[in-house]
């Protein structure tokens, strides 16, 4: 694991709309600066905090992609999340003091570091910053809940189709096209977070081009019909 120990500049990242709070003055970013004080690198496959690790700190992820799973009963792992550039982690370790879950680096990656004891302390002392970390929390409760509703009711196609426009929303808001992505993560571990068969993750993406919603190739993935996507999430007959 490469640590750098860069100046990180809240007020000059482009990042700073997706992580950090508007409405910081000047005097107030500059605060945040002494606190988020550090860049750590993680190389494609490695680990940023594992299981039982004790919980330090949260992460703002400046570049890459990252899965977070556990490791169920059986000695399977199962993915519980996907986290992209300008998503905050680290979240699970507030309860216990120490991570309930790895977090996986699917590509080359970076990472802003927030020790976690310093970011309260500051957000007492900012009421914006302090609202700011109660909305990511609450961000991650509802995520948790749309997935429990993935999991809990919808039909494959459904689950890979509402996957599919949360994964594409959330890169437009970054910058990225409304209808392309390249998937970071495998068939497998969609199929793992979306609680699919491989066999069934590759025979609904395949539905999905015969019908003329998608184009795939390799992870790359073209959307050719985003309200295809939406009908199979949300039929007429259920408005």
């Amino acid at each position: 694991m490469d640590v750098q120990s860069i100046k990180v500049a809240c007020a000059s990242c482009n990042l700073r709309e997706l992580c950090l709070p508007m409405g910081l003055n000047a005097e107030e970013v500059e605060k945040l600066d002494s606190v988020i004080s550090s860049r750590r690198r993680i190389k494609r496959g490695s680990t940023l905090f594992s299981t039982g690790d004790k919980f330090t700190s949260l992460y703002a992820v400046r570049s890459g992609f990252f899965k977070t799973c556990v490791t169920t009963a059986d000695g399977r792992d199962q993915v519980t999340g996907f986290q992209m550039t300008g998503e905050i982690m680290g979240l699970d370790g507030i309860v216990s003091d120490h991570h309930s879950c790895d977090a996986i680096a699917l590509e080359d990656a970076e990472v802003c570091v927030m020790p976690f004891d310093q970011m309260e302390a500051l957000s007492r002392e900012f009421t914006t910053l302090q609202h700011h970390m109660h909305k990511i929390m609450s961000r991650e409760i509802v995520r948790d809940h749309g997935v429990m509703l993935l999991l809990g009711s919808m039909r494959a196609e459904e689950r890979l189709a509402a996957f599919l426009l949360n994964l594409v929303q959330r890169l437009h808001a970054r910058g990225f096209s409304q209808s392309e992505l390249i998937l970071r993560m495998t068939r497998e571990e969609i199929g793992s977070y979306l609680g699919m068969k491989l066999e069934t993750v590759s025979r609904t993406f395949s539905k999905f081009v015969e019908d003329g919603i998608i184009e795939v190739k390799q992870r790359y993935v073209l959307i050719k019909r985003t309200d295809g996507l939406q009908q199979i999430v949300n039929p007429p007959s259920r408005r």
